[in-house]
């Protein structure tokens, strides 16, 4: 994706097999709405030698067939992505969301947001609209620290990576005054009940 000499080193079949081996996309569990949770971990994701086509083929081979008829909800584990390292790009993201089929899209419940960065909120806030269609974007809500995760997932339903404990341990040691849990791109935001009732915030929408 951004590295042409590397995308040339290694065949679309071992992009794929690379991908399944890493298990960056893995159905497991459902939220507590009774959703099945496609986990998709940012910090795995090979972008410098895996490319958009072999990403879109993996995905509608192994992972859309099992949700074309059921609804389904996202967690995306940004937790450890790096610009240079984890994130496709622009153009990816769009052909990957525009890669999605339209019963899919329909079937999807939410999309959970964890520990967003601001770039990625800034990121978000300019070009989310234009890479998450068919109202895909309307779907995401940040979440900020994994407490307010297991108040929409059920917990014991889905494997999280040891390196999202160890980031929410630093948390711990560096954590803000106001910890504003969940947060959509609408009025009604979720916030962690030790903030002031007369508090709100609105989340800007965001990648690396």
């Amino acid at each position: 994706m951004n590295s042409q000499v590397s995308l040339m080193t290694i065949s679309l079949p071992e992009q794929e097999k690379l991908i399944h081996k890493l298990q960056i996309f893995k159905i497991q569990g459902k939220d507590k709405r009774g959703c099945s949770i496609l986990c998709v971990i940012g910090k795995l994701f090979p972008a410098r030698i895996v490319s958009v086509e072999a990403v879109n083929k993996y995905l509608q081979e192994k992972i859309y067939p099992s949700l074309e008829q059921r609804q389904f909800s996202i967690v995306y584990l940004h937790t450890g992505v790096n610009r240079a390292e984890n994130f496709p790009g622009i153009a990816a993201l769009r052909s990957i969301c525009d890669a999605m089929p339209e019963n899919v899209k329909n079937h999807l419940n939410a999309v959970y947001f964890l520990h967003p960065s601001l770039q990625s909120r800034l990121f978000l806030a300019l070009f989310g609209r234009l890479i998450f269609t068919g109202g895909v974007y309307w779907k995401m809500n940040y979440v900020t620290r994994l407490e307010f995760l297991w108040e929409h997932v059920k917990r014991k339903e889905i494997e999280i990576p040891e390196f999202v404990y160890d980031h929410e341990e630093e948390l711990d040691d560096y954590r803000p005054m106001m910890d504003y849990g969940m947060e959509g791109d609408h009025p009604r935001v979720y916030v962690d009940s030790t903030v002031e009732p007369a508090i709100s915030m609105y989340s800007m929408r965001c990648i690396a």
